[in-house]
């Protein structure tokens, strides 16, 4: 009889950007094999239940296709053609290329690139040490939540809420702008809990019938970037039909007569011709919300991913602060308590060591700064030059087709610090293999709860894989500027320090049970002693330079042009009859932006990249089931799959997914189709606001 293999449960944290951040119980098979991975049961946010994705991470972390060593290109950029090198050469080389840019063009010639392919704050964030301390190009990080938090701060003053785990003591949870059963599961265990426990009803808005609108008692189908009407004309019924919470509004916010005066113009019937909803479905929407005072409003990341978005962030907002939601256990509105952390991350970042601020360039607008647009490079010279880790821009930033032709330039030297061979790293000319989360020391800030996690290494890093944190340290030190107390120590002593200067004690506890626990008191939460303004007010009239004030962002338009109070701001790209469909570009249920592209089960998921057309459109279109639309504006044109779906209104199209763009027939991606341009008021990418033709393809 065979010995059963010892197995061993190690606890860990999903890397991934989701804000859910799950706890994690990981199989370790042989001491360098994982098996099964398993929400962490005792986490009361997880609550034992993960992603399939993230359930099937062995296929993903011993995959055959991962990157082992480093490579340098031979041949021409994408021609594939590549040498195997030692870490020494590749290191030696990066140092002289990037000191011969430095000599020619200065310091900022030198943009190192990153986001978020893992959360963990040391193996993120840490490239920003080597950015201060050589003085190279800063990063203005907009492509994910930079137009959500400004307008959720523009209200509260703060990016917190009440603990998500209430969303199971609500008596009606609103899901406004996120498909959570692809995206955020863990929403829809606690919201679920809220159904089944106390009969709670489910609203879910969204741009089309997904699957998360598939378990709502209420679902309101809208047209993109019409959110801001939809919430403004629920704050009109109630107003008029006295839902509102007057006296909690007199104490707790700047409601003022010109300010109802305002909302009184947008009626139920104004916002239906905008929406497309029907007066009757608004109004429905409203008196459950006004009746119902343990209302949850869950808003999400979707719904902000317009030219217009902060402004819908803030509206919708406005909704619990008008009844009064925010007083009553299971009730109010939770976004991201990434504002509570108190984090001192001094050590990670090394701010102190940069002798001057230097240019600050959009990650967004990729595109034009490496096709030398003056207004995007800030009046500075080219880009020479490309550090790029946990982020595979070829794919992912907008105005695909510009970024991939800078990135394509002979004359700038790309390093790509990788998983796998992205479509990316094919365009580079260094390659080094990174290491997985279970293979290094992190921590992860949960922005969808209330803890962060201690992620530590579980198994050893196969073949030559390296951390991002040993790439910056001796990239640092071989350029000579290793200033040991920041380039110095292993990653874990990087944790367990920037814990100790963040004033967290007992730190050989939050070793054992893996979490410090920074959830504000419940009152604190709920806002019972005031929003975090000076007032203590939360405002139906934003102030968005004081709300810049909060995070340092910089502004991209004069805030004087945006809407005095909450409404529906009217700037997204214009439907024409040139370009008379809106595309929105949401979400697979098995890929995360890139991430699990490379995963054989999340691709028999996903199948082919589609497009989802109302029956109606493609039957006036001439466009059959499974056949080729060809998807196009200005900037470009994508070829997809036709995919009939009722689900959405006429004049709607939805392309699920980020797939490769060499999926798709012609090599060219859904984000080809996307603008680059900031959106008001501190930048952003308007990911789900562009407008297309569509054309059979024979």
């Amino acid at each position: 009889m065979n010995k059963p293999a010892d197995i061993r449960v190690a606890r860990s944290v999903c890397p991934h950007d989701c804000p859910s951040t799950c706890a994690l119980d990981v199989e370790v098979l042989d001491g360098k094999t994982i098996g099964r991975v398993r929400g962490a049961k005792d986490d009361p946010y997880t609550a034992g239940v993960i992603c399939e994705k993230v359930a099937r991470y062995a296929e993903r972390i011993h995959n055959p296709d991962r990157l082992m060593y480093p490579l340098k290109r031979i041949g021409k950029k994408g021609e594939g053609r590549w040498q195997r090198i030692s870490w020494d050469e590749a290191l030696d080389e990066i140092v002289e290329r990037f000191t011969a840019a430095e000599t020619e063009f200065g310091a900022e010639s030198i943009w190192p690139f990153y986001y978020a392919g893992t959360m963990g704050h040391v193996q993120r964030d840490g490239i920003d040490r080597l950015r201060h301390a050589k003085g190279y190009s800063r990063q203005y990080g907009t492509i994910c939540s930079m137009i959500a938090w400004g307008g959720y701060v523009a209200g509260t003053g703060l990016l917190a809420g009440v603990n998500p785990e209430q969303m199971a003591d609500a008596d009606c949870v609103v899901i406004w702008g996120t498909n959570a059963v692809h995206t955020q599961v863990n929403v829809m265990t606690h919201a679920m809990r809220a159904k089944k426990e106390r009969g709670a009803k489910l609203v879910v808005v969204d741009v089309y019938r997904n699957a998360t609108m598939d378990k709502a008692d209420m679902g309101l189908v809208i047209k993109p970037g019409t959110d801001g009407a939809l919430a403004l004309a629920v704050l009109h019924v109630l107003l008029r039909d006295g839902l509102a919470d007057r006296a909690y509004m007199e104490k707790f916010t700047d409601f003022s007569p010109e300010f109802e005066a305002h909302v009184q113009t947008r009626t139920p019937e104004w916002a239906a011709a905008i929406t497309g909803l029907d007066v009757a479905e608004i109004e429905a929407f409203a008196k459950l919300v006004g009746t119902t005072k343990r209302s949850f409003f869950r808003l999400g990341y979707g719904f902000t991913r317009q030219r217009n978005g902060a402004t819908n962030m803030h509206a919708a907002l406005c909704i619990p602060a008008m009844t009064g939601a925010w007083q009553y256990q299971g009730g109010g509105a939770f976004h991201s308590n990434s504002g509570v952390w108190g984090l001192d991350k001094s050590l990670i970042l090394g701010e102190a060591m940069a002798e001057e601020k230097t240019r600050n360039l959009d990650m967004c607008e990729l595109g034009p700064i490496l096709t030398g647009d003056e207004k995007a490079l800030k009046g500075g010279g080219p880009v020479k030059a490309m550090l790029v880790q946990n982020t595979n821009p070829a794919v992912v930033v907008p105005d695909q087709a510009l970024a991939q032709q800078g990135l394509r330039r002979e004359d700038l030297f790309l390093v790509v610090h990788e998983q796998f061979m992205t479509e990316t790293a094919e365009l580079a000319d260094i390659v080094l293999p990174a290491t997985m989360f279970l293979e290094h020391h992190d921590y992860y800030t949960r922005g969808g709860h209330t803890r962060i996690l201690y992620g530590p290494e579980v198994i050893p890093a196969p073949g030559e894989t390296r951390s991002n944190m040993f790439v910056i340290n001796e990239l640092a030190n071989r350029l000579g500027v290793g200033n040991p107390e920041y380039f110095g120590k292993t990653d874990k002593e990087m944790v367990f320090e920037t814990f100790a200067r963040s004033g967290y004690e007992g730190l050989d506890e939050i070793e054992e049970k893996g979490f410090v626990e920074r959830g504000l008191p419940d009152e604190k939460s709920r806002f019972a002693d005031g929003f975090a303004w000076p007032d203590g007010k939360f405002r139906f009239a934003p102030n968005w330079l004081e709300t810049q004030a909060k995070k340092g962002v910089d502004l991209v338009c004069d805030p004087a042009i945006m809407p005095k109070f909450a409404d529906w701001w009217d700037i997204n790209e214009p439907a024409t009859g040139t370009h008379p469909f809106r595309l929105a570009t949401s979400p697979a249920r098995t890929y995360l932006n890139t991430s699990f592209n490379e995963t054989p089960g999340s691709q028999k998921r996903e199948g082919k990249p589609a497009l989802m057309v109302h029956p109606g459109d493609a039957d006036a279109l001439g466009l059959v089931p499974g056949g080729d639309v060809l998807a196009g504006n200005h900037r470009g044109e994508v070829v997809l799959e036709v995919k009939l779906f009722d689900g959405v209104q006429r004049g709607v199209v939805i392309a699920e997914g980020l797939h490769p763009n060499k999926a798709h027939k012609r090599g060219k991606g859904i984000n080809t189709l996307i603008g680059s341009d900031p959106v008001p008021p501190f930048g952003g990418g308007a990911f789900h606001d562009a407008t297309v033709w569509l054309r059979p393809l024979a």
